[in-house]
């Protein structure tokens, strides 16, 4: 298993942050490797992803999600394997904390070679600092989604 843990501070307020991650379709706005997400239930995802020019699908459940502090998945059926976790921690009125923590399983030469130098956290911080600049340009969330998942 490989493992990506970055953090990015953004200068929003922690609900603002929080708001606009759970609205996954929004996703390929900021997130280099998705093409597209489709909110199946509350709950349910379904992904469609490009990762070292091999394209993926694959479905992803909310194992856990408590608004304003943490939102965690699993994949389920489909391409992938991987699980994670975003955490929201409240630094001041205007400023975040975002921490994203992804667990996954690398299949192929070059996803493999890709974790052993480091390629999937260099995307995930280049994804971090691309959701920096949409919120932060936004101003606002575009929607929010504020159920608990336990």
């Amino acid at each position: 298993m490989a493992q990506v843990i970055e953090t990015i501070d953004v200068n929003v307020p922690v609900r603002v942050a929080y708001n606009q991650w759970t609205q996954f379709e929004e996703f390929p706005h900021f997130m280099s490797f998705v093409e597209s997400i489709t909110q199946k239930t509350d709950t349910l995802t379904h992904w469609k992803v490009k990762i070292a020019g091999a394209e993926r699908e694959f479905d992803a459940e909310i194992t856990e999600q408590h608004p304003d502090e943490r939102v965690a998945w699993n994949s389920v059926g489909g391409d992938e394997n991987h699980a994670g976790v975003v955490t929201f921690h409240r630094l001041s009125d205007d400023k975040t904390r975002v921490t994203v923590q992804i667990d996954w399983e690398p299949t192929g030469v070059l996803e493999k070679l890709g974790a052993v130098f480091g390629a999937d956290d260099h995307s995930v911080k280049k994804d971090l600092d691309n959701f920096k600049e949409y919120i932060e340009s936004r101003g606002a969330e575009s929607g929010a989604w504020r159920g608990d998942v336990s």
